[in-house]
């Protein structure tokens, strides 16, 4: 029975004769693109033809009664197109798979091993799949090592590079250089999260280039890719959330699509040529030794981004689409259904912090108009602003600054700072602990609270807090 819905589905008999029991009004049938009908099927038969060898293979329990069937297939095919090409297309009868092909010269020839020790990824190359951190699944920096070891040349693109997670690659990567493999990295200053270091090490290998990008007012770089291109056609991409840090490499809960040339062609290309687009654009510049002290005060004045008094200047700030749509979301769990405990899961760069700025103004102006408390700024419009780094802190109460255009809003309560008033507090949760704040203001004395980074909210010294502050909203 066919289901409401969208389809992109090959009409076959069986489809045929479902539709014709509904209306017309309530189909929408389109003739197959010519230029596009190949593709299109030539994906309907593979899932025909899984189906016709699964059934052949459930008859005859036999892997050659499977050949057998593919081999005719083939053979209309070359009876149809009058293309005797397709002859040698035809699977050989010992149904068997090429796995590796050694260089008649192989240093692994020489120390007597074979083709059969070649080490190789887990995962197939020929089919992609999906990584998610699981404990059955291999570690990613494991798989990586795997797939440098048996690339013929790499591209890295990582918004922020770390030496912890370097360290678990670079004897892979100094191996796959020193054997002549190409190496390509981009990069950025993004946060100053990259460690100087971790480009350093990388700047030392042979056959290797780095681009970094010093313009963080303009790229906002979050990709994170993987390519290992090999000459044999079996090219492979990790595309997900992993940066090369340890963490995100071996005990996060990270996701990453591997992305192989023989199942998904047309996703690696757009890969490569995006890939390429970056490489050739201005934003991205050589980094060389000489560029050290460069790369070094871009990374220190990320990293000390909001602490200078120098940035005091305010523009109008819109809120992107999306993030007026989770506004209108908000709203509506609010003044619809009476929540007011919300939580707003996003990306990494997509602006959550923007967003509960804008939330926090608007509560601010709608409590002023309705006459609730909230009408002054000493009493009513108190925030709570927690997070667990400093440099978050720091990032966010600018941000607020800048989306209320008031340079002295907000007091932070981190590190060496110390808040002149605790009206409107940003301070990280290891301060706030160690501080006694929940012994020494009332549960009520914070009516809009903000807790980044929430899933760390499960550890006792956030349980603490939010069972004990009552702030109208909670984000």
């Amino acid at each position: 029975m066919l289901k409401p819905g969208l389809y992109e589905q090959v009409i076959n008999r069986q489809v045929r004769l479902a539709l014709s029991t509904i209306p017309a009004v309530r189909q929408h049938l389109e003739r197959l693109d010519e230029a596009e009908a190949s593709r299109s099927l030539a994906q309907y038969l593979v899932d025909v033809v899984r189906q016709g060898l699964d059934a052949v293979m459930d008859r005859d329990d036999s892997l050659l009664a499977q050949v057998a069937l593919v081999n005719r297939i083939v053979a209309l095919i070359r009876q149809e197109t009058g293309e005797p090409t397709f002859e040698a297309l035809s699977v050989d009868e010992r149904a068997e798979q090429l796995l590796v092909l050694l260089q008649e010269n192989d240093p692994m020839l020489v120390v007597g091993k074979t083709a059969q020790h070649t080490p190789r990824p887990e995962t197939s190359i020929a089919r992609s799949s999906l990584f998610t951190g699981a404990v059955h699944e291999p570690q990613m920096f494991s798989e990586l090592r795997q797939e440098i070891a048996s690339a013929d040349g790499i591209d890295m693109l990582v918004s922020f590079i770390k030496w912890s997670g370097l360290r678990l690659l670079i004897d892979a990567l100094r191996a796959f250089t020193e054997k002549g493999g190409q190496l390509r990295v981009i990069t950025t200053s993004y946060m100053g999260a990259t460690d100087l270091k971790a480009v350093e090490e990388l700047a030392k290998l042979q056959n290797t280039q780095i681009k970094v990008s010093y313009d963080t007012k303009r790229t906002r770089l979050h990709a994170k890719t993987y390519v290992f291109h090999r000459e044999t056609g079996f090219t492979t991409a990790y595309v997900g959330s992993s940066n090369l840090s340890n963490a995100a490499m071996s005990s996060g809960l990270e996701w990453n699509v591997k992305v192989t040339a023989t199942d998904l062609p047309e996703t690696l290309q757009k890969i490569d040529a995006t890939f390429d687009s970056y490489w050739h654009a201005t934003e991205f510049e050589p980094y060389r030794e000489t560029e050290r002290n460069r790369l070094l005060q871009a990374l220190q004045t990320e990293r000390s981004v909001g602490v200078t008094s120098g940035r005091r200047f305010f523009f109008d700030i819109q809120p992107y689409a999306f993030q007026q749509q989770i506004l209108d979301h908000l709203k509506a769990e609010r003044a619809v259904r009476g929540h007011f405990r919300n939580l707003v899961v996003a990306a990494t760069g997509t602006g959550k912090t923007v967003i509960s700025a804008f939330d926090y103004a608007r509560f601010v102006r709608e409590s002023r108009r309705s006459g609730q408390p909230g009408s002054t700024c000493q009493s009513g419009d108190r925030l709570l602003f927690v997070a667990h780094r400093e440099e978050i802190l720091l990032q966010s109460r600018d941000t607020f600054q800048g989306v209320l255009k008031d340079p002295n809003f907000g007091d932070l309560f981190v590190g060496s700072y110390r808040p002149e008033a605790a009206d409107h507090l940003f301070v990280s949760i290891q301060t706030l602990n160690a501080q006694g704040l929940t012994e020494k203001l009332p549960p009520d004395y914070y009516y809009y609270m903000v807790v980044d980074e929430f899933h760390h909210a499960a550890a006792p010294s956030y349980e603490k807090m939010l069972l004990y502050f009552k702030p109208r909203i909670l984000l």
